[in-house]
């Protein structure tokens, strides 16, 4: 009994710790309403300028990630523009499928 209950809260605390990690690698933009775009904006949260709008399925390289205001916040550059960095919510990044 007690090695399950350990086995379960190392599961949980692994769980947790590499939910905290972040993202990294390759992640596609997904969820954006339809005739929407997902803001990349300058920095980790909506008080930050928009530097573009970014269309569902646009792969992005994701870095380190952050909570700003109850929202979590990745560092990004576009695959296909590596000159656009920027933040973007996690909230509608999706595991590109070569990495899943």
């Amino acid at each position: 009994m007690r090695n399950a209950v350990l086995a379960a809260l190392a599961a949980v605390l692994l769980s947790v710790a590499g939910a905290q990690a972040g993202p990294t690698g390759y992640h596609e933009v997904a969820g954006v309403e339809e005739n929407d775009l997902l803001k990349l904006r300058s920095g980790p949260g909506l008080e930050y300028p928009v530097i573009v709008g970014i269309p569902n399925g646009t792969l992005l390289r994701v870095g380190d990630c952050q909570q700003n205001r109850g929202t979590r916040w990745c560092r990004v550059t576009l695959k296909e523009a590596r000159a656009l960095k920027g933040f973007v919510s996690a909230a509608y990044l999706r595991t590109h499928l070569s990495q899943r």
